[in-house]
């Protein structure tokens, strides 16, 4: 294991770029960082809470935002500014733009984690808004990169997370944060009930994830701190890392077999060698 960063604020979301660096976000620092091998720099500060992050068809960098996020006490923020949406970053100026932050006139929560197909349509996850001990509710969501068309796919989740799409690109996988559970939606069907996969033992929780090449899901598991590797059949296998917040994980390397993770509650970015190459993005950086 290699420490590649370490003082950030809740980092999520990493996105491995071509030049050698990695970009997540630091969600308790409301910013966009690169980092490289013991150096770091602002892209953006964003505001709010960024989450999950993804390079787009457009070459731009396309961010999950929650609104703000009490980390201590999981409770979102309320009040002007607070809006969760999704957001476009020009890498090249820092430029930020807000794309979406509704849906067929109803508000998006929190959204947490994305992905793009390989027709540039973007899938996301909404993770709902805990306030004064009820939550709102989650969802399944996808969108195009031009701002005219988003449409809910499930609108009655309990709290889902990370999303990854299968190699073959039939399926979107979402992982259930409260419920440690992971889903399946079939990518062109609009309307449907998703096909449960496999549940995580003991008191854990799921949050962000990436598929490798053969098709096993990762998924970054809460409080037990490690990564949960789970099989298209439902099989799980689980990797402790040393924190109790590990949060995302993300695939890189010339073959592939790199994994960058990360700590969230110890504030670091960490690279390790993975025991299967993950699989390539449609886009990269």
């Amino acid at each position: 294991m290699e420490i590649i960063a370490e003082g950030l604020a809740f980092p999520e979301g990493p996105v491995v770029m071509g030049d050698g660096s990695v970009i997540v976000v630091e969600l308790s620092g409301g910013r966009i960082t690169r980092c490289w091998n013991g150096r770091k720099e602002t892209v953006c500060e964003i505001g709010g809470g960024p989450n999950g992050a993804a390079i787009g068809p457009d070459g731009a960098l396309w961010v999950c935002n929650n609104g703000g996020l009490d980390i201590a006490k999981f409770q979102n923020a309320s009040g002007p500014g607070n809006e969760g949406r999704i957001e476009r970053i020009d890498l090249s100026t820092g430029r930020c733009e807000r794309v979406y932050d509704s849906c067929d006139g109803l508000a998006l929560q929190a959204p947490n984690d994305l992905v793009f197909d390989a027709d540039g349509r973007l899938w996301f996850t909404d993770l709902g808004k805990s306030v004064d001990g009820h939550h709102t509710p989650s969802g399944l969501f996808t969108a195009l990169t031009d701002g005219t068309s988003i449409k809910a796919i499930h609108r009655r989740a309990v709290s889902y997370n990370g999303i990854g799409l299968s190699p073959d690109g039939q399926y979107v996988y979402c992982a259930d944060t409260h419920q440690a559970r992971l889903w399946r939606f079939e990518r062109k069907v609009e309307s449907q009930r998703p096909t449960w996969i496999a549940t995580a033992p003991g008191p854990c929780g799921f949050d962000s994830l990436a598929v490798t090449a053969a098709g096993n899901i990762c998924v970054a598991t809460l409080f037990t701190g490690g990564i949960t590797t789970i099989t298209p059949e439902g099989a799980t296998r689980h990797r402790a890392f040393d924190d109790t917040y590990v949060t995302n994980i993300a695939f890189g390397g010339e073959d592939m077999g790199d994994a960058w993770i990360t700590l969230s509650s110890s504030g670091q970015l960490i690279r390790t060698r993975w025991d299967e190459p993950g699989l390539r993005l449609h886009f990269n950086g």
